[in-house]
């Protein structure tokens, strides 16, 4: 991957949306803020604003060369914002509004990523009215069966984890079900997969979508929650990861391959699993990478030997010059 090239920073205008109205508002916030001051370290004339009724008068009086996008959540993730952009020809950084709804439905997502020949656990995903309508105990009973356990409990669309819980008990998987509906009607029930967690980062700097080196996650907790992570200390992280380098590659190979299959641009973080055999399994894509003090695609960043301010000022030139 070429680094970041030199460019021109003091005629270049950020607008850095952030916040939102979804359950991840305030890592929103967080991930933004952080993006403003790495821009601003760069150089750069960055503006941190919120996706709220004053941003479309505002970009209109006062145009940004480019946008980047912090929102996490529906907002920021399923498209939404950016079919907005869209018509207002206002460029931004990242995947295309109908990619972004694809890859904000995981179900649909691991279909189509299993198409092109990439492992991701077993699964299935209803909606709350299959369990109202056909009886949640037999349904489950269905579930579990198919499955086995532990299992994965999450929303079938979100991200940060929310709702997200592993499953080793029969007798603990209606709760999961319900906590999970508290974040959308969907839910997404998987096989578990025991292993070494990875994140996967890519970019296209202007010569196509690269990873960054793999990030691995260790949670105190021995899952990878909300909590895990968005608490300092509560988990480790290594950049490069600590597998071997034929593993490292093959992840590599499956998060560029999701990012391509997907149609996504500029950039995106894969989640991952490999298993005590090497596998690398599938798990989601983030559209929208946290960029948070304990986020993973800064740590890729830095394990690239590459500043943080660089890469998203490379990829606010290349959306400006998009348009």
């Amino acid at each position: 991957m070429s680094a970041p090239a030199d460019v021109e920073t003091d005629l270049l205008r950020a607008v850095v949306l952030a916040g939102g109205l979804t359950f991840e508002r305030e890592v929103s916030l967080s991930s933004g803020t952080q993006v403003v001051e790495a821009l601003l370290r760069a150089g750069l004339d960055a503006e941190l604003r919120d996706a709220d009724g004053d941003l479309l008068p505002g970009l209109a009086a006062a145009p940004a060369d480019a946008v980047f996008i912090a929102l996490h959540g529906s907002t920021g993730e399923d498209g939404a914002v950016r079919a907005v952009l869209d018509l207002a020809g206002i460029p931004y950084v990242g995947s295309p509004a109908a990619a972004c709804r694809l890859a904000w439905d995981k179900p649909a997502a691991k279909s189509v990523v299993r198409s092109a020949g990439v492992t991701t656990p077993d699964w299935v995903a209803l909606p709350h009215s299959t369990f109202r309508e056909l009886g949640a105990g037999a349904v489950l009973d269905l579930i579990v069966a198919r499955l086995g356990l532990p299992l994965m409990v999450k929303p079938a669309s979100g991200g940060s984890a929310l709702g997200a819980q592993k499953v080793s008990r029969v007798e603990d998987l209606p709760a999961a079900m319900v906590s999970c509906f508290a974040y959308g009607d969907t839910v997404l029930v998987e096989r578990f997969v025991e292993g070494i967690e990875l994140a996967v980062s890519v970019v296209d700097l202007g010569d196509g979508p690269h990873a960054l080196p793999a990030v691995e996650i260790t949670p105190e907790s021995g899952v990878f929650d909300y909590t895990s992570r968005y608490t300092p200390g509560l988990t480790e992280y290594h950049s490069p990861a600590r597998v071997p380098d034929d593993v490292a590659r093959r992840a590599a190979e499956v998060a560029v391959t999701v990012h391509e299959e997907l149609g996504l641009a500029d950039l995106s973080r894969t989640d991952l699993i490999v298993d005590a055999d090497g596998a690398v399994h599938f798990l989601e894509v983030n559209v929208s990478p946290g960029l948070t003090e304990t986020s993973m695609f800064p740590m890729a960043v830095e394990a690239a030997g590459h500043r943080l301010g660089d890469v998203l000022t490379t990829l606010l030139r290349q959306a400006a010059a998009r348009a």
